[in-house]
């Protein structure tokens, strides 16, 4: 799918909006949740190339130009069909947890009549929107 915007599309003055913009197209299109979020979101997508650095980055957060990215991504999410249109590949992840902690977990998934592994990643998609997370801390 291409949704990549050249570098220096998104002026610093233009910048949110020109991002949810392209998001706005993107979503039009119905896609996985997942690749909106690596479009838009992920670690080599449209976001993190219009706002380069830390600073710039937490500023963008705290816009509702992102808020509104995020009801987007959390549509995809809900919409999810049974056959996602494209596969991501997995990766694993072992987190060792004390028993009470997977116990805990394990009942809110089954409340949720959900698996553990969507409960977590659903937390952690979360987390990241959370906006009272620490700000982005500079390199060293």
């Amino acid at each position: 799918m291409a949704t990549k915007i050249e570098d220096d599309a998104a002026p610093a003055a233009h910048g949110a909006t020109a991002v949810l913009e392209v998001a706005e197209r993107l979503y039009a299109m119905n896609p996985e949740w997942l690749v909106f979020f690596r479009e838009v979101l992920g670690v080599e997508g449209l976001v993190r190339r219009a706002f380069r650095t830390p600073d710039a980055l937490v500023h963008f957060e705290c816009s509702r130009e992102y808020a509104r990215i995020r009801e987007m991504l959390d549509d995809l999410r809900t919409r999810q069909t049974a056959l996602p249109a494209e596969r991501e590949t997995q990766r694993v992840v072992t987190v060792r947890m004390p028993k009470s902690l997977h116990e805990s977990l394990k009942a809110e998934a089954e409340e949720m009549r959900v698996s553990i592994n969507t409960l977590c990643i659903s937390k952690l998609v979360k987390l990241l929107e959370d906006p009272s997370r620490p700000a982005a801390k500079q390199p060293a």
